[in-house]
């Protein structure tokens, strides 16, 4: 601002009118202040500045310095006034200047320095001031509003990332990811304990331990050594780790990890602080960690630990000090990660629970293939339910005595849970049965008596069979006496010198529904014949009848090259259950020629086996593969038994369902092909820290050429073995 003056004019009245003219033009309180460092005196103020802070011209008068720095409360805007003044510069800062009743006010001050005209150097400096209270109050408001929805949308989103890890938690490090990502975002540091007969730090979920309704306590001397103890029961001395245990008392403490700190010794507390001061950095120098349940169902699983971060805020857990409590937004926080990792831990065991309850009645009505002498026996079942290992269908092949085997293969009505547990009845009935009576149409006359006092919901079909050996005469084969009766279900088929019959003989309605007399049908088998049973799931389409079916299985059958039952019943599953819409249940049967030289001309040298996802699968695939490359003359088969035995524990390891195992003579090896319902690849590693295996891979790839491919239902797993190569057991190829 340039002001015209006369030498005549008046400091006073040059100063007044200044205040004036800028009073009037803004019309808002108005100080002036003399150019006259370092006192920088007050010369004149106007009424609106008066009526505003209650001030006069006397109050004030005096250094302009004495009088900011008495009134106002806001550094920044001094040193920005400052700065301006330095600089000869107007300017512009919020200040909170005080009333003269002592009461606080926000000014938004405009600071102008006044030239005489022609002049350098300003002679006074003008202030006026704008009362913005009420709008700096409101900004405020907002900004504390529009700051609790960012701090609660940052809580929401790290709720959510805790909330998908959990979804993991049976990740062997799925604990320490969430104590990660707590230390990374809200602490500074974090650590999950279990309590699984006592405490024990966790990184993750061991699923296979049952859920309790009672926890363990640590024994004498803090050592962690376990011992059961009644709820409620105490140790010596006070133990509020033991009571956090215990769901008793507050739903969280701060423990001293002071060395001199007052926990007696055998109680969890002193247990849980030695553990801590080694295993939190610095834990000598921590002083106190906060540490929360980890809550249940019906107890507490464990505890959370955390360390702080050092600004925390001025609400702590317990009062506790600074540097062991936690303010409210972060106990909210870690409160909801305990709960939710609580009831996750407890979830993943139960699951696990009911998964393995649930696997070990699969496993016990799955079908069974007896090792029976003198047959040529394959069999071949797949549920068509996903994750399942049985449905409807269900087939046996059982030694009875020396010289009978009994064959049954039936169909329950349905593909569910409750179609599996009709199945699973009938079938221990059939086979009880069959051991006591032997002959077909008597057995089934029993079980339609039994039946109807079972009141089973599902109605069923079956062919049961049995096969009795005679002597042999002039040192020839031993001949095979059939003998069979069915109740509702399609006839077994006999093949013979590439000639089909159907055995629709003795037939009958469904179980259960006999009229208390079942026929038995019988034949003489020779060397070479082939019986092939079967459920509907193999032939029926919904584009196709069923009758068209059955006789696209009896052209199969009969063109069917292969001379043994694996390989016939391979060409049939390769011929008509590509796409099956049911469940499909497959048993050949070939009566072995000694007396046939002809060798393995036109065979397709390719077998197939269904088999449960348990680890007693991995000692059937070895010996399957033994069988195979001895009956196809394939020489040392060592190599191709370590090989299968990776690839099928793999399968039965981290797959699901039911594994199917394939066998081809390629010519240049035996190619192995191993099928679970898992999409996921597999993976060559080195093994993983603390873990037994992770090392199969590693073995398949010294042994054979390998790969993978997506499959319908998940993944196929191929390897073909090197003839030549030496067994890994005797070292590196190329040498020592």
């Amino acid at each position: 601002m340039v002001v015209n003056s006369t030498p005549g004019d008046g400091a006073e009245e040059t100063v007044g009118s200044i205040g004036r003219a800028v009073g009037q033009i803004v019309g808002m309180p108005v100080l002036v202040v003399a150019a006259d460092p370092p006192r920088w005196p007050v010369v004149w103020v106007n009424h609106a500045f008066t009526e505003a802070t209650g001030l006069t011209l006397d109050d004030v008068a005096g250094p302009a310095v004495d009088l900011i720095a008495l009134s106002a409360e806001d550094a920044s805007g001094l040193h920005q006034l400052q700065d301006a003044v330095l600089d000869r510069r107007a300017t512009s800062a919020l200040l909170r200047l005080r009333r003269a009743g002592g009461d606080w006010f926000w000014a938004r001050t405009v600071v102008t320095p006044v030239t005489a005209e022609g002049a350098d150097e300003p002679t006074h400096w003008v202030a006026a001031l704008v009362d913005v209270t009420d709008q700096v109050h409101r900004d405020a408001a907002v900004a504390a509003e529009v700051e609790v929805v960012r701090r609660e949308s940052e809580d929401l989103a790290l709720i959510g990332a805790v909330s998908d890890l959990v979804m993991d938690l049976d990740d062997p490090y799925g604990l320490r990811a969430i104590a990660e990502l707590l230390a990374h975002r809200v602490v500074g540091w974090a650590g999950f304990y279990v309590d699984d007969d006592g405490l024990q730090a966790a990184d993750g979920v061991d699923a296979t331990r049952a859920p309790r309704a009672s926890g363990r306590r640590h024994g004498p001397g803090g050592t962690g050594v376990p011992f059961v103890a009644r709820r409620g029961a105490r140790p010596a001395g006070d133990d509020p780790v033991q009571r956090l245990l215990d769901g008793e008392g507050e739903p969280h403490l701060v423990l001293d990890l002071d060395t001199d700190a007052p926990h007696p010794p055998g109680t969890a507390s002193a247990w849980l602080a030695a553990d801590l001061r080694a295993r939190v950095p610095g834990g000598t120098d921590v002083g106190h960690v906060a540490v929360l349940p980890l809550p249940g169902r019906h107890r507490v699983l464990g505890l959370l630990a955390v360390v702080p971060r050092a600004a925390a805020g001025p609400d702590l857990v317990h009062d506790a000090p600074a540097r062991g409590g936690v303010d409210e937004r972060t106990r909210t926080i870690l409160s909801l990660t305990a709960r939710r990792v609580g009831l996750a831990m407890e979830n993943v065991r139960l699951y696990a629970r009911e998964h393995r309850v649930a696997e070990t009645l699969q496993r016990a009505m799955l079908p069974e293939q007896a090792e029976v002498e003198g047959l040529d026996v394959w069999s071949y079942y797949a549920p068509n339910v996903v994750y399942a290992q049985v449905g409807g269908d269900w087939y046996d092949v059982a030694q009875i005595t020396e010289d009978v085997v009994g064959v049954v293969i039936g169909d329950v009505v349905g593909h569910d849970v409750e179609a599996a547990a009709a199945m699973g009845q009938l079938r221990s009935v059939v086979r009880a049965y069959a051991f006591e009576v032997t002959e077909p149409g008597p057995v089934l006359e029993r079980v339609d008596q039994l039946v109807g006092g079972m009141r089973i919901p599902r109605s069923a079909g079956l062919v049961l069979t049995t096969l009795t050996r005679r002597g042999a005469e002039d040192g020839g084969c031993p001949s095979w006496h059939l003998e069979y009766s069915r109740a509702g279900h399609l006839p077994a088929l006999l093949v013979r010198d590439g000639a089909v019959t159907l055995l629709d003989e003795a037939g009958g309605p469904l179980i259960g529904f006999g009229d208390g007399h079942r026929r038995t049908a019988r034949h003489d088998l020779l060397p070479g014949d082939v019986l092939v049973f079967y459920t509907d799931g193999l032939i029926e389409r919904r584009d196709r009848a069923l009758l068209d079916g059955l006789a696209a299985l009896r052209e199969v059958a009969a063109g069917a090259t292969a001379v043994d039952a694996a390989g016939i019943g391979e060409e049939l599953l390769a011929r008509l259950a590509d796409s099956p819409e049911d469940d499909v249940a497959v048993v050949v049967v070939r009566i072995p020629d000694l007396t046939d030289t002809s060798g393995h001309g036109g065979n397709v040298r390719s077998r197939r086996w269904q088999l449960p996802s348990e680890p007693g699968s991995i000692a059937r695939a070895r010996h399957a593969v033994l069988r195979t490359s001895h009956a196809w003359e394939l020489g040392d088969a060592s190599n191709a038994e370590l090989v299968v035995s990776e690839l099928v524990a793999n399968a039965v390891l981290h797959g699901w369902g039911r594994v199917t195992l394939r066998l081809h003579d390629t010519g240049e090896g035996l190619r192995i092909e191993v099928e679970d319902s898992n999409p996921t690849p597999p993976v060559a590693t080195e093994g993983h820290p603390g873990r037994i295996g992770g090392f199969g891979m590693r073995i398949v790839e010294r042994l054979a050429d390998w790969g993978w491919r997506p499959s319908r239902g998940g993944k196929v797993v191929w390897a073909r073995v090197r003839p030549t190569e030496p067994s890994v057991l005797e070292g590196p190829r190329g040498g020592a």
